[in-house]
């Protein structure tokens, strides 16, 4: 079981429950026709650059296992986890857990992340790795969300466009569940 943010403990049929409730917002085929344009993107910028891949652990993680496949040139791979979250639905402090272990100094590296919500943790991994001497930054978010104000940063390749809900499904979750839906899906308003 998981808790949400006032602390009381969520089952699986209350994971259930609220999928059953939810607005089905992006379908599966709409998501692998955005990954395959978001790897010829990304293939176009990036084959002949020797890039280190950085998901962040660990709602890039679906995400990623689909987008690596489709990325048919020599790259490299490590991860970093950061969160903003820790299993509650409004953002925090960015919180570093693991930093990658590469060299990043002078590097092309691209951070790819499930969702750029209002953009602050995205901005503060690449103030941090840019910090570290990477040569060039690029950032790949799967879910870009129009939250209707400016974004501190905006992702160089972006796979979808998300209405200003609380959005899950292809590895982002609703209190730690569904991060394994192959389609997006927003909560009821």
């Amino acid at each position: 079981m998981n808790r949400l943010e006032s602390g009381v403990q969520v089952d699986k049929q209350e994971a259930r429950r609220v999928l059953d409730s939810a607005e089905l917002i992006c379908p599966e085929g709409k998501v692998k026709a955005a990954l395959e344009r978001m790897a010829a993107e990304i293939t176009a910028k990036l084959s002949d650059s020797n890039p280190l891949i950085l998901p962040v652990m660990g709602g890039a993680v679906v995400f990623t296992g689909h987008l690596l496949p489709m990325l048919r040139f020599p790259l490299e791979f490590d991860y970093l986890h950061v969160s903003r979250y820790n299993g509650r639905t409004r953002g925090a402090q960015v919180e570093w857990k693991v930093a990658p272990r590469s060299d990043l100094r002078g590097r092309t590296v691209l951070v790819l992340d499930d969702i750029l919500d209002e953009g602050n943790t995205l901005a503060a991994i690449r103030e941090r790795l840019l910090g570290e001497g990477v040569g060039h930054f690029y950032s790949a978010v799967f879910a870009d969300k129009e939250i209707g104000r400016p974004k501190p940063i905006s992702a160089d390749f972006v796979g979808v466009r998300v209405p200003d809900r609380y959005v899950f499904g292809f590895g982002m979750d609703v209190n730690e569940y569904w991060r394994n839906l192959p389609a997006i899906y927003a909560l009821k308003s």
